[in-house]
């Protein structure tokens, strides 16, 4: 990294700055991408739940205590690695959450993981 500084300092030609990009365990570009192709609509969701999808509030438990979806499933995203084995590999996963972030948050993880996972985003967009 001290090398990557002096090189930008000193004015080395751009290419060597190409390779270095990433490192440090940043997020890569495309990532949140792949989360956002995965957005379904309410009326899918609830087709695919219909279908024995596994639905995953990724919310705190205070506030799918306050209100969920019918069927839904507690695991908050800050848990939700340490918990993976309570959600199937065999079916597809509906997410959702209270605005969509944190759900593209867990479908990001679990498709990193090998689920079929799918970002309902906000609870509202399961009855909109």
């Amino acid at each position: 990294m001290k090398r990557f500084v002096l090189s930008l300092l000193l004015g080395a030609a751009p290419a060597v700055a190409i390779p270095l990009a990433g490192c440090g365990g940043e997020r890569p570009a495309a990532a949140p991408a792949a989360a956002a192709s995965t957005r379904i609509t309410g009326a899918e969701a609830k087709k695919l739940v219909a279908e024995g999808a596994f639905l995953l509030d990724v919310r705190t438990p205070a506030e799918f205590g306050d209100r969920h979806l019918d069927g839904a499933t507690n695991i908050p995203v800050a848990d939700l690695e340490a918990h993976l084995a309570e959600v199937p590999k065999d079916k597809p996963i509906v997410v959702y959450c209270a605005s969509g972030g944190r759900s593209a948050a867990a479908t990001e993880v679990l498709q990193g993981k090998g689920y079929n996972a799918k970002n309902l985003g906000p609870m509202s967009a399961w009855d909109p």
